[in-house]
C-alpha cells in the first residue's frame, strides 16, 4: 500500500542549501548553474529558514531596479528569501505528500525531522514511488 511508502525512502538527500548571510547573486547564480528553480536555506544548525527561488531572485532585481541600487550589491539571501516554507515530515506518506503538492502547487518541498532540513522532495519523486510500487505489485 501506497501509505507505506515514506518521504525519506524517495527525497534527495543530497542538496544545494544555502546560508541566511549568503550573497544573494552568488546564490542565483548557483541556482543556475544546477538548473533549480529553487533551493532550501538553512543555518548553521541546520535549522531550515526559508527558501530561495528564481521568482525571490527576479522580486530582488526589480526591487533594487526601482530603488534605483546598484546590481552589484546585491545583499543577503536572508533579505529577499521567502520565510513561510512550506514542509513534509521525513515520516510522511506518499499519499499525503501528493495532496500536498495538489493543495500548495508547489514543484518541490523541504523534507524535515525535528526542524532540521534533511532533504527534499519534488512531484517527479512522488511519481517515481509510484511506478516503483507499481511494479513491485
Amino acid at each position: 500500500m501506497l501509505r507505506s511508502v515514506k518521504a525519506q525512502d524517495y527525497m534527495a538527500g543530497k542538496l544545494v542549501t544555502f546560508l541566511p548571510e549568503m550573497d544573494l547573486f552568488r546564490a542565483l547564480m548557483v541556482l543556475r548553474e544546477y538548473k533549480l528553480s529553487a533551493a532550501p536555506v538553512a543555518n548553521a544548525d541546520g535549522d531550515l529558514v526559508g527558501l530561495l527561488s528564481e521568482v525571490d531572485g527576479l522580486r530582488a532585481i526589480l526591487s533594487q531596479t526601482y530603488h534605483e541600487e546598484e546590481m552589484g550589491s546585491g545583499g543577503k539571501v536572508e533579505d529577499y528569501m521567502s520565510r513561510d516554507v512550506d514542509t513534509i515530515k521525513h515520516d510522511a506518506d506518499i499519499i499525503s505528500v501528493s495532496r500536498t503538492f495538489i493543495d500548495k502547487g508547489r514543484r518541490c518541498l523541504p523534507v524535515v525531522r525535528a526542524g532540521k532540513l534533511i532533504g527534499m522532495i519534488s512531484r517527479a519523486d512522488v511519481l517515481r514511488a509510484v511506478e516503483d510500487f507499481a511494479n513491485d505489485g
